[in-house]
């Protein structure tokens, strides 16, 4: 049995009328630096596996780092030897990566992990400097025989920054996505003073708040040890939440600096 598949964990609630979703910085399946740097991609792999979400949005995540492989090679479990999104996908699940970054020693992008049948992953540069490289994936996935369309998302570490994101997000949504087909928009926003809703509710995109939840209390999710920031969303369009999660605990603290955030979802005109 899976050791993370706990009452820390509500199980799912089995209502076809209902798509899991969960959004996860996982910090490139690493933690810590130094001699103190260790692998938790394994660990990584468990965790997603016990969300028992349909979708899993996932950022910082490694097709390949030629310096962490060479290192973590020597360990007992070792780098794995597959792109990071292959290796964390359940059975059964298909994968979508693209890349936002390019770096001396490899690259890391967003990724989608989906039960439900996904067609082509698209990527579109959300860039505002050369210093940040910053991207949109966006996958049609096909879930209880409808078309729903989803994006992945990491945006920038400045609030001007992350307002042109929106910005460019609004208008990729307004030239390229169908406006009858369900839309979400999954991951770490970086929101730090919570002054982004306005902007994607402009857009046409509100944030996912469970109607029994107290604020945002129940949605922080950084930093995983102690959290006090609600960085990681889900924003949508032509849907009702109907509950949210965030895991925690000192097993789900160790893996990111990320907790993942978990919701359900029902099509508003369920």
């Amino acid at each position: 049995m899976n050791p993370l598949q706990s009452s820390v964990l509500p199980p799912a609630s089995g209502d076809e009328r209902r798509l899991r979703v969960a959004t996860y910085n996982i910090h490139k399946g690493v933690r810590g630096v130094g001699p103190a740097k260790r692998l938790e991609i394994h660990n990584l792999g468990l965790a997603i596996e016990a969300l028992d979400a349909d979708l899993v949005c996932l950022q910082e995540v490694r097709r390949f780092h030629k310096r962490d492989a060479r290192r973590f090679d020597r360990t007992s479990f070792g780098w794995p030897q597959q792109g990071q999104a292959e290796f964390l996908a359940p059975e059964g699940y298909d994968v979508a990566y693209r890349t936002n970054a390019i770096t001396r020693h490899g690259e890391h992008g967003n990724a989608l992990l989906s039960r439900w049948s996904i067609g082509e992953p698209n990527h579109h540069d959300v860039s505002d400097h050369r210093f940040e490289q910053r991207g949109l994936l966006h996958v049609q996935v096909n879930w209880q025989g409808r078309a729903v369309d989803t994006i992945v998302a990491h945006f920038g570490l400045s609030h001007s920054s992350r307002l042109r994101q929106v910005q460019r997000l609004a208008a990729f949504v307004r030239q390229e996505l169908d406006p009858a087909v369900p839309l979400l928009v999954a991951g770490d926003f970086n929101d730090w003073g919570e002054r982004l809703d306005g902007a994607m509710q402009e857009a046409g995109l509100r944030r996912a708040v469970a109607p029994s939840a107290k604020g945002l209390q129940r949605s922080l999710t950084f930093p995983s040890l102690a959290p006090v920031f609600a960085l990681d969303r889900v924003y949508t369009r032509g849907w009702r939440c109907v509950s949210t999660f965030v895991p925690r605990g000192a097993t789900w603290a160790r893996m990111s600096d990320h907790l993942p955030l978990v919701a359900e979802f029902e099509p508003l005109e369920a």
